[in-house]
């Protein structure tokens, strides 16, 4: 902390008193270290205190003059006369008022503190949220783009249910554009891959039967849409989705078809 960030905090009327955790005195015995002009600082307060002992001797409260009054009587002089007392006694009230109002400074200072401490926290949640919110709206405004784009005549979408043998509620469902030869896969419906293991999908002849990848959908777990783009995709007649080690395969792993789908004219 530099030294006007320690006068303004308060910790150094706190370290007069004696108040701090030993964290916080590490901290100002830190600061007089590199600069010592901190020094006056502190001797500046003790003397503010000093005087304020000296001349504050009215505000206090009748319950709380009783209190001083009665801890007082307890103490017993070894070696005082009357007269001495009736001397001693307007600067003993003034020190029992002055430890009051110090006990007032040093709350207020706790609070102003605890206050400073609540409004940035309070404040690095709001930055948060909006980074959340403003990043939440760009995501919105692209799945409705997408959403609209698919939902055009250019796209016939394509049903993939699932494979009973495998996964009967898995499935998935294509959006494929014939005139531009690309595809937008949604994946709501698949379960996250475990793993070590990735989801690849082909576009398949039926007669013969001919497989050909068009694309793995990487970072499933990551992606909350769970749309994924593929693109230039030879003439398919139908879609099939594979779980495949990670890195795909070159042919598809048919006891891990999840799910299939034909292309109707």
């Amino acid at each position: 902390m530099t030294k006007e960030e320690i006068i303004a905090s308060g910790l150094l009327e706190l370290y007069v008193t004696g108040s701090l955790t030993a964290q916080e005195i590490e901290t100002v015995e830190d600061a007089i270290k590199r600069d010592p002009s901190l020094v006056d600082e502190i001797e500046t307060i003790e003397a503010s205190f000093i005087h304020l002992s000296e001349t504050v001797g009215t505000p206090v409260s009748e319950t709380n003059w009783h209190r001083i009054k009665a801890e007082i009587k307890r103490i017993r002089p070894l070696h005082s006369s009357q007269s001495d007392i009736g001397r001693n006694w307007g600067a003993m009230t003034g020190w029992a008022a002055a430890i009051l109002c110090f006990a007032g400074v040093f709350w207020m200072i706790k609070q102003n503190n605890d206050l400073r401490q609540d409004l940035r926290h309070s404040n690095t949640q709001n930055s948060i949220l909006k980074e959340t919110v403003e990043s939440n709206g760009v995501e919105f405004a692209e799945v409705t783009s997408l959403l609209n784009m698919i939902r055009s005549k250019d796209f016939k979408a394509i049903n993939l249910p699932g494979n009973v043998s495998v996964s009967p509620t898995a499935y998935a469902t294509v959006y494929f554009n014939e005139k531009t030869m690309e595809a937008y896969i949604d994946a709501k419906g698949l379960p996250v891959p475990p793993e070590g293991k990735v989801y690849q999908v082909w576009s398949l002849k039926m007669d013969p039967l001919t497989p050909r990848s068009i694309g793995l959908l990487e970072s499933f777990a990551a992606t909350e849409s769970k749309f994924f783009k593929i693109e230039n995709i030879p003439t398919p007649e139908a879609f099939g989705i594979t779980l495949e080690p990670e890195g795909g395969s070159e042919s598809p792993s048919l006891d891990q078809l999840y799910t299939l789908g034909t292309v109707t004219p």
